[in-house]
């Protein structure tokens, strides 16, 4: 580790020599570029440096205990080596988390997929409480959200909605919410007062540039229909729907919310790029196959990661057996307790992966 992290320190020194280069600062894209390197290296850096100082008492205290015989020198010495030592280990602990390699797609923007599955009507508008969470979980971090394409159910349901949340490390706290959410409560559709199990669907996908996925439009089919609405009501009366085909992936994407086939294409575009990438990602991830991926940040969609419990008000996440008995406060976007647990275990998953490989 302390290989590691003197070269990193070099390679430190070496950016802030260029973001102070005149010839750097005129290339703006560079220039941003080693600005947030060195943003991100500063942590590490800053933590090294207080390592460094631990290490550097701890070899001055062993030293000149070795060379008095001095009694009440000797207490005073051994008192300070025992803090340095105290400090020196939790500082290691900190760089260790610090080194951990940062997941590329944290800092970015979530484009958020949620679809009733088992359970109908049911499912449906329990789809419409997650994304109500959601939104709410997104206002309570300052980040904003913007719905892309929805499919409503009569009674105020979704079949399925994709939306955006916009906001630095959205990605980093709401990757962990991909997987099957499961719910008990007595539906509202339900006269007879029986407990119904039903099931919702969330991907949560990094939002992508243009540049990260590069898409042959010769490789889309665009078609063109008439919006519509619960019951087929008709919403409007021109064809500005729009229906994305990605050939090769087979990846089909609907956009109907905007009243211009323009916006809705773009909609459709951003939700398209964002499955592609996922579809990357997936794929590399199976070719590597020495890597070992912890279960918690695992985003397998086909996972019951969740289940709300209504009667007993009660939230289980069953990646790392955690129950809160906070189901109101929960559904109202307040979720971090829940989310810390998961990032906490990532880590530790991650560090113990690191600690086997060595």
């Amino acid at each position: 580790m302390l290989d590691k992290l003197k070269a990193l320190e070099e390679h430190f020194a070496f950016i802030s020599e260029k973001i102070s280069d005149p010839e750097i600062i005129a290339d703006q894209d560079t220039w941003r570029g080693y600005c947030r390197e060195h943003s991100e290296l500063s942590p590490i850096i800053d933590e090294y440096h207080i390592y460094q100082k631990a290490l550097d008492t701890i070899a001055e205290d062993k030293d000149m205990i070795n060379s008095t015989d001095d009694k009440e020198l000797l207490e005073m010495l051994h008192d300070e080596l025992s803090e340095a030592q105290k400090n020196a280990d939790e500082s290691e602990e900190r760089l260790k988390l610090l080194l951990i390699p940062k997941d590329p797609n944290d800092d970015k923007n979530v484009i958020m997929e949620i679809r009733g599955g088992t359970g109908g009507e049911e499912a449906a508008l329990f789809a419409a409480d997650l994304m109500r969470m959601y939104s709410m979980y997104a206002e309570s971090h300052h980040w904003k959200t913007e719905i892309l394409s929805s499919n409503p159910t009569e009674l105020g349901g979704y079949k399925e909605i994709s939306f955006l949340v916009n906001g630095k490390g959205a990605y980093s706290r709401l990757k962990y919410e991909s997987g099957v959410h499961r719910v008990q409560r007595v539906p509202e559709t339900e006269s007879g007062g029986r407990i119904h199990t039903s099931a919702v669907t969330v991907a949560v996908l990094p939002e992508v540039e243009e540049v990260e996925v590069e898409i042959n439009r010769n490789d889309l089919r665009i078609d063109v229909f008439r919006a519509g609405g619960p019951g087929g009501q008709c919403v409007n009366t021109t064809d500005s729907a729009v229906r994305i085909t990605h050939i090769p992936t087979g990846i089909v994407v609907s956009c109907q919310d905007e009243k211009s086939q323009l916006q809705n294409k773009e909609k459709a575009m951003k939700i398209l790029r964002s499955r592609i990438y996922d579809a990357m990602e997936a794929e590399r991830s199976r070719e590597i196959a020495d890597t070992r991926r912890s279960q918690v940040g695992s985003g397998d969609r086909s996972e019951r990661i969740r289940t709300y419990n209504f009667p007993q008000s009660r939230v289980t996440d069953h990646r790392i057996n955690m129950t809160i008995y906070k189901l109101d406060q929960f559904l109202n976007g307040d979720m971090d307790e829940i989310i810390d647990a998961l990032i906490t275990s990532d880590r530790a998953a991650m560090l113990a992966d690191g600690a086997d490989a060595q």
